[in-house]
């Protein structure tokens, strides 16, 4: 069965990779909007998620206009993702503004090539974060993620984002070569960090209520002492993205190391920031405020 698949996958996968990106969009768009009213149990997720937040801001209807839009905007980047993941990093530039990358480059008597950990989410066509890397000149992108349930499916995803150039490490069975990288040099880490971490996760609020939080941006960028940065990928039109970095979240004062969940509510409150900035944009549909099924001890570093 994994060999049909696998063949199936890289065929749709390699039909989106010759379609102009406009259109892929668009079907993208279709797709998703679809989605909305067939899924009823994903909608649900998002209503919910979406009246916890905005419940006494917005009426029912603007809430639900939200959700509608944010179904078509999922579909539209996971779609573009595809197409933009066959692109050379030139290419993608043109569908892709990056905004605020001086950020990132070292500051004078700061060692040179010092890694960076940036916190990034699941905001628009977040594949595009590895342009981050790809024009800082003289660094190395590193990203993690949690392979598919389906081999077949997996090795044509990450074989797509191997374009990239960038090093992609499974964050459940990779973690002495992802430690092993971040003992070198010029590495830029992304961490994706804006959905339930489970019971090693920190409990602080995330707009408006506690969940539990990934401290591994905070984590690492004690352990490892390098600065830790957000970043943030905006939808601005039909196929239209722009990346922006944020300001340094401070994981030391005067020498003396910050808790991780000092650092880790920062995050947070720069991604609340970016939701309340474009509600659309975000990724409505996971269980973000999960209960707390028993207490957590704090991960420090």
């Amino acid at each position: 069965m994994e060999t049909p698949l696998y063949c199936v996958a890289r065929a749709a996968v390699g039909l989106v990779g010759v379609i102009p990106l406009a259109w892929v969009a668009r079907l993208g768009r279709w797709c998703g909007g679809a989605a909305f009213y067939l899924d009823r149990s994903h909608r649900r997720v998002a209503l919910e998620n979406l009246q916890h937040v905005f419940g006494q801001e917005k009426t029912t209807a603007e809430i639900y206009e939200i959700a509608l839009e944010n179904f078509c905007r999922i579909g539209e980047n996971y779609l573009s993702a595809l197409r933009t993941s066959r692109m050379s990093n030139e290419e993608a530039l043109q569908y892709c503004e990056v905004v605020g990358l001086e950020k990132l480059i070292p500051k004078a008597g700061e060692p040179v090539q010092e890694n960076r950990v940036i916190a990034i989410g699941h905001f628009g066509n977040f594949e595009l974060y590895t342009l981050l890397a790809a024009e800082l000149k003289g660094y190395q992108g590193v990203a993690t993620y949690r392979g598919l349930g389906q081999p077949s499916l997996n090795r044509v995803l990450q074989d797509t984002r191997n374009r990239s150039g960038c090093l992609f490490f499974e964050r459940r069975t990779d973690a002495a070569k992802l430690k092993a990288i971040l003992n070198r040099h010029g590495i830029i880490l992304g961490l994706l960090a804006d959905q339930h971490a489970g019971r090693g996760g920190l409990w602080l609020p995330f707009l408006g209520k506690e969940c539990s939080t990934s401290a591994a941006p905070a984590v690492l960028s004690l352990r490892y002492r390098c600065p830790l940065f957000t970043a943030v990928i905006y939808r601005v039109g039909l196929a239209r993205w722009r990346a922006e970095v944020g300001e340094e979240i401070p994981t030391r004062i005067n020498g003396v190391a910050r808790t991780s969940s000092e650092i880790t509510l920062n995050m947070n409150q720069v991604f609340e920031h970016a939701v309340r900035r474009d509600p659309a944009n975000w990724f409505w549909v996971h269980k973000r405020w999960k209960p707390r099924s028993q207490p957590s001890k704090p991960l420090e570093n």
